[in-house]
């Protein structure tokens, strides 16, 4: 980070050097700076605003003009977006300019705009599917498939999570506050499984029983515990978006859920206090 509040990445291979400037609190964008001839890719829909010497350009799959294959290479592409959770097309943001030009991006919920350079987690982000807001061009969007069948089905994030690849920055998307943790080898975290934003690819990721029955059943925590071992950098989610609509729909519904949420409590605390 250099002594403006910009943050700048360091020169790479294959992606544009973009600087940046993160906004806000809890509704946060994030500003891009380009210049002549540099590109950023982003979600669609997640634009504010831009100069008007950056060209806007709407693609198939993530912009990173790396499927190869042509048009089917393409497709394939953008395929892999529909599957984890994102839209069929990404837009590029260009700047045919002179100078600097700056383009903002927004996320679509309450949270934390995470930035993180891939050369200093291995190349390679594995991350909740809908995480990606945007990035430097030259990231490669593609699947991460949970190879464990039990991990797949009570994982929070199904059988399908999101991989960025490449060696430039990356902006993604989490809810409420980010808690950024480092394990040794060996070493073990236990997370609700809906918190689980981002890990690096050299983190196993597995679920665990959330203890004795009684504490399934009433804790209001859960069936299961994601288990995150080591070694390699995890990042948690203090309010998963699924959560908040949860909790949204609930309060909106006839007797909104108010007492023992989460567990077999609720209507009966409703009860108990005569509502």
């Amino acid at each position: 980070m250099s002594d403006s509040p910009w943050g700048q990445s360091r020169r790479t291979t294959d992606a544009d050097e973009v600087d940046y400037e993160i906004r806000g609190q809890e509704l946060q964008f994030v500003e891009i700076e380009l210049d002549p001839g540099e590109s950023a890719i982003a979600e669609a829909g997640a634009m504010v605003w831009k100069d008007a010497s950056i060209e806007m350009t709407t693609v198939f799959g993530d912009g990173s003009g790396q499927q190869g294959g042509g048009f089917m290479g393409k497709l394939l592409g953008a395929g892999k977006r529909l599957v984890t959770g994102e839209s069929l097309f990404t837009t590029v943001f260009t700047h045919h300019g002179t100078g600097k030009a700056r383009v903002a991006f927004a996320a679509p919920v309450p949270g934390t705009i995470l930035p993180i350079r891939l050369t200093d987690v291995g190349g390679r982000l594995i991350c909740q599917k809908d995480a990606f807001l945007c990035a430097a061009r030259g990231v490669q969007m593609g699947i991460h498939f949970q190879q464990k069948i039990m991990t797949g089905l009570f994982g929070g994030e199904g059988f399908i999570m999101q991989r960025l690849d490449g060696d430039g920055m990356v902006f993604v998307q989490m809810g409420g506050m980010v808690v950024e943790r480092e394990l040794a080898p060996g070493e073990e975290l236990h997370v609700d499984t809906g918190c689980v934003a981002a890990m690096t690819a050299s983190v196993d990721f597995d679920v665990i029983r959330a203890g004795s029955v009684k504490s399934m059943i009433f804790g209001g925590e859960g069936v299961f515990f994601a288990r995150l071992r080591g070694p390699g950098k995890v990042w948690i989610q203090s309010m998963p978006f699924s959560r908040l609509a949860g909790r949204m729909l609930s309060a909106a519904l006839p007797g909104g859920q108010r007492r023992g949420e989460g567990s077999i409590l609720g209507p009966l605390g409703d009860f108990i206090d005569g509502d």
